[in-house]
């Protein structure tokens, strides 16, 4: 077993043993409380940039398979697990997790104590870290600290463009078709699609770099923008796009990252949580219905607004009631705009790994879709 360091910026050390590729990465360090759906994890863009914290301790038994892969790669910069499963049982299962960290060439550490690392994240707040294995965790740990503070920080990085599509692309809808949908791709899942195509949606892809023109060209019957990866300040450009289309009435449903470029549109700031909302358990209030769901989350960043729940947009788009909010922390977790046909979601109501609690909210573009075509005939 080759032994594993991970480094964190303010010098705090765990060792462990190799997992997956060896050698070293960079990243920011952050922790995911789910305790299934790890390969939904792993492949999801939104993570890119970032090394990723399995608080489960039993990692791995049930392998991996290409139908459970959000995107086409694993995106994760680093992999941190307590118990890496020795065997595979599943029968689902096309190969070990093992392989595929090396496969893609994640350098992971197994073997650590997550629980610890975890309080730790928790009570500091996440922060950049590195993983070492092979020669170079054997090279003294003032160098690699100081290896790690030289990192780039998720404040202020910009990563759509690296986990986007490079070229348009369009996905048919199943059965009878509804309607079309727009979509900004700023690292857009699977699941996603498949859920807007089984309500009758064709679906048009398009680059994070793409504008206003070209998303509204096949005259779309709404415009998505997706999840994704990075500080939502440094998406001025899609901001700006958003904002033209806005001002059309199309109707506009954004998630993740999505969300946070809505509330700058609208004219509200967005800033970093201490150590933010990542797993399959976390729970949301839906001031519409006054239900309390069982979420999936992944996101560093989120809203702010002050007031409310209905205030005025800032940026002139009428009022704006904030629809969703963590019962964990009173963050805000959705948007609802009043005057105009847009509403946005901080979590993932795609999450193919569960929970389904939030799958309504497609179901809601389709309902706004219908109203917006009843207006425009009235």
């Amino acid at each position: 077993m080759s032994k594993a360091l991970l480094v964190l910026e303010d010098g705090k050390v765990f060792t462990g043993y190799s997992y997956g590729s060896e050698g070293q990465t960079l990243g920011e360090v952050v922790f995911c409380t789910g305790m299934t759906g790890y390969q939904e994890t792993l492949t999801d863009p939104s993570y890119a940039g970032q090394i990723v914290v399995q608080t489960a301790p039993h990692i791995g038994n049930t392998g991996v398979n290409s139908r459970d892969e959000e995107s086409s790669k694993v995106w994760v910069a680093g992999y941190v697990v307590r118990d890496a499963s020795r065997i595979v049982s599943n029968f689902r299962s096309e190969d070990s997790l093992d392989n595929e960290l090396v496969k893609y060439g994640v350098v992971g550490i197994r073997g650590l104590d997550t629980r610890a690392l975890t309080r730790h994240l928790r009570d500091r707040g996440v922060m950049r870290g590195g993983v070492f294995s092979g020669e170079k965790a054997n090279a003294p740990v003032e160098e690699l600290v100081a290896e790690v503070q030289s990192a780039k920080k998720m404040q202020g990085l910009s990563l759509s463009d690296v986990v986007s599509t490079a070229a348009k692309y369009v996905v048919a809808a199943e059965g009878a078709e509804f309607g079309k949908v727009a979509i900004l791709d700023l690292g857009i899942k699977a699941s996603t699609i498949e859920n807007m195509t089984a309500r009758g949606l064709e679906v048009h892809v398009y680059p994070a770099t793409s504008n206003a023109a070209t998303l509204l060209e096949t005259n779309p019957d709404a415009v998505f923008y997706s999840n994704g990866p990075g500080d939502p300040e440094t998406a001025a450009t899609q901001v700006e796009t958003l904002q033209e289309i806005l001002k059309t009435k199309t109707p506009f449903f954004g998630i993740c990252f999505g969300n946070q470029l809505l509330g700058r549109a609208l004219g509200f700031e967005t800033y970093k949580l201490a150590f933010g909302h990542r797993g399959i358990n976390q729970p949301v209030l839906d001031r519409r219905t006054g239900k309390v769901e069982v979420t999936a989350h992944n996101h560093g960043f989120a809203v702010k607004v002050e007031g409310g729940p209905e205030v005025d947009s800032p940026a002139g788009f009428g009022r704006v009631k904030v629809s969703h909010v963590s019962l964990n922390d009173d963050v805000v977790e959705g948007l609802e705009c009043v005057d105009i046909p847009a509403y946005s979601v901080q979590y993932h109501p795609e999450a193919a790994a569960g929970p389904h609690d939030s799958n309504y909210l497609f179901d809601r573009l389709i309902e706004l879709i219908s109203n917006n075509r009843k207006a425009a005939n009235a």
